[in-house]
């Protein structure tokens, strides 16, 4: 009976391996090096230096701190291309968040708070304390010498 059992095991087909997969430096396709660039790319809005997140993102992805700057290299130039193509809105939209702060700074009696967002709004518009002074008049005093009358 367990012969019957053993020959039946041998009977199906062993698929034979003709090129055995490499473990070791086998490169990642290029879809998992970029989702793993993406999750370091959302992570930067953590607050933490480029330093921290590079190590951290190493430890996690299981990658080396020298794939892991890599990364950050690839995300540095998302970033720039990125702050490239927001540029002309930029404007606006701070304009619209500064406006939003002042109007909560307001609602929650905090003074120095909207002080300072409509000092940075009249920045904007050109109502700055240079630009105040150079429009104030200029006043001179020169003192003469005196003469001798005698």
């Amino acid at each position: 009976m367990t012969d019957s059992c053993l020959n039946s095991f041998d009977a199906e087909p062993v698929p034979e391996i003709k090129k055995p997969r490499r473990t070791v430096g086998n490169k990642s396709p290029r879809v998992l090096v970029e989702a793993r660039q993406q999750r370091l790319y959302k992570r930067q809005l953590e607050g933490l230096p480029a330093r921290q997140l590079v190590l951290d993102h190493a430890s996690k992805e299981g990658v080396s701190v020298a794939t892991g700057w890599s990364d950050w290299k690839q995300v540095n130039s998302w970033n720039n291309e990125d702050w490239q193509k927001d540029r002309e809105n930029m404007l606006a939209r701070l304009q619209a968040a500064r406006l939003r702060l002042y109007e909560k700074a307001i609602r929650k009696g905090q003074l120095q708070t909207a002080a300072q967002v409509l000092d940075s709004i009249g920045k904007v518009i050109g109502e700055s304390v240079e630009h105040v002074s150079i429009q104030a008049p200029e006043l001179s005093i020169r003192v003469e010498a005196k003469e001798d009358l005698s």
